[in-house]
């Protein structure tokens, strides 16, 4: 158990904080942590929950009759001296929309406060508190599991279900060490889950769960929609354009090193990316992370909005809590004026956009983990100015659509990916044909003139394919007025990508 987590809740209770909140689907690790600290201080411990009512911690059989609904624990709690100590309440969030039980509560909280020999643990698996009881609570987070943790976990797992099984550990010193990596990030038991069904195939543990782990915890973080591992290319070989940004990223390449850090180089922290929709800000996000090869990590900030008061905000942290535990990591957050462009005027979300705004600010401050930040951005005018300023990130590009160099490299590279014979292609004439066009269009135009020879049963030639690139109309002609103020605007204010 990491000392973190004890740490800060005997914080709490020796600041004599009458409630203490902790959001966690985590149950059972809460309460562990609960009894570490209770055992410290030696402090009457009392657990209560609606299926079987209020008991006292440290004694088996021994719940009190009749409190199995909350209103009726609270009354005992509220009217019995001898209850004291730390008093657990699991789930209780979800029966406050009951006015008594809530004004329970608040009397329950406020003799706490008055005597200061009760500390009152409300443990949900949701923000579902009252604001007003929310404003009485000291908020605690519980920490995900490191690596020391997270291979007690597995030790103990091996020795109580191995034996059993007769479950074979295979695992070198180095590939121990990957799986162990692959599940940070994970909580305990979905670490616990990922190393079950890696011995469940074969009743061993072998190299080959390295990448059974990384893919269960993909599933995962899919499922949670807070964060999304994205595939990014192997080489930068498979990323045409970019010039200077790929040199930006290749200056910084030992940058997180120890050795950097001796020599008095602060990290980078991250960068934010500008550019007119399709022009290429999401290859630019990849190939950071192909640069550097670290895992590129998704975080959709529309998967944030719940209709639970509180939840988007802990959503956010949650997410780059994650994030951190992960790390060495590129965190890309895609379209951010999609989500805080509200953040700098009157909306009509009761300050839910400023909220997260200022969640995000005060990470990208503070955070102090191997955490790279990249945000891509089609509309600059739109985000607050607190999110530009000098200093919020370490460099802004603009990503043009591509030159002449830019669109020989986009080519060779999906006529290569597709097998395409180049030898007769005139690249000159293709070169002039997507003058305007992004990459992503040049992709589709190959794709579309590929197919047609394909169905022709012909050989791909240089017309088809100019004949394939004239039959799109290019962003550059269908947005020309915005990229013409996207342009400008960046002329003086961004550096250029390629």
């Amino acid at each position: 158990m990491p000392a973190s987590d004890l740490t800060r809740l005997e914080q709490l209770l020796s600041a004599r904080h009458p409630a203490v909140s902790i959001i966690t689907f985590e149950e059972e690790y809460a309460l562990d942590v609960v009894r570490g600290v209770q055992a410290r201080f030696k402090l009457p411990l009392w657990v209560w929950s609606n299926s079987e009512g209020l008991r006292d911690g440290d004694l088996k059989d021994s719940v009190v009759p009749g409190t199995e609904e909350p209103e009726r624990a609270l009354e005992h709690i509220l009217r019995n001296a001898t209850v004291g100590g730390v008093v657990v309440m699991l789930d209780l969030g979800s029966h406050l929309n009951k006015p008594r039980t809530l004004r329970l509560l608040r009397d329950v909280i406020s003799r706490a406060g008055d005597s200061g020999s009760m500390t009152l643990i409300l443990v949900d698996a949701g923000e579902n508190l009252p604001a007003v009881i929310q404003g009485t609570c000291a908020r605690m987070e519980l920490s995900f599991p490191n690596e020391d943790e997270l291979d007690e976990i597995l030790n103990d797992l091996l020795q109580t279900i191995g034996k059993r099984n007769r479950i074979v550990d295979r695992l070198s010193p180095e590939d121990r060490g990957a799986v162990l990596r692959n599940m940070r990030g994970l909580t305990r038991r979905q670490a616990k889950q990922a190393m079950l069904e890696a011995m469940a195939s074969d009743r061993s543990l072998s190299a080959a769960d390295v990448a059974n782990v990384l893919k269960f915890k993909k599933e995962i973080l899919s499922k949670t929609g807070l964060l999304e591992f994205v595939d990014a290319p192997a080489s930068m070989d498979e990323i045409g354009g970019l010039k200077t940004l790929k040199g930006w990223l290749n200056l910084r390449r030992e940058a997180f090193s120890d050795r950097a850090r001796e020599a008095g180089l602060e990290p980078p922290r991250g960068v934010l990316l500008l550019g007119v929709q399709g022009a290429g800000k999401s290859l630019a996000a990849k190939a950071c992370a192909t640069a550097w090869r670290r895992p590129l990590l998704r975080m959709d900030v529309g998967a944030f909005f719940n209709k639970f008061v509180g939840e988007t905000e802990r959503n956010l942290r949650d997410a780059f809590r994650q994030a951190e535990m992960m790390s060495p990591v590129v965190l890309w957050i895609d379209e951010i004026e999609k989500a805080f462009a509200s953040a700098s005027a009157e909306s009509a979300d009761g300050g839910l956009s400023k909220r997260m705004f200022g969640t995000l600010l005060t990470w990208m401050q503070e955070h102090r983990s191997s955490t790279f930040l990249i945000a891509t951005a089609n509309d600059i005018a739109s985000l607050p100015p607190e999110l530009v300023r000098k200093g919020r990130f370490d460099e802004i590009f603009f990503v043009d659509l591509p030159g002449d160099e830019a669109r020989e490299a986009i080519l060779r590279i999906h006529l290569g990916k597709r097998k395409a014979d180049m030898s007769s292609l005139e690249m000159a004439k293709l070169i002039e044909a997507t003058a305007g066009y992004s990459g992503a269009e040049i992709e589709e135009s190959i794709k579309s003139a590929m197919y047609q020879s394909f169905a022709d049963k012909s050989k791909l030639t240089t017309e088809r394919l100019v004949e394939a690139i004239r039959s799109t109309r290019p962003l550059s002609v269908t947005m020309a007025e915005r990229v013409a103020e996207l342009r400008a605007w960046a002329h003086d204010r961004c550096v250029m990508a390629d």
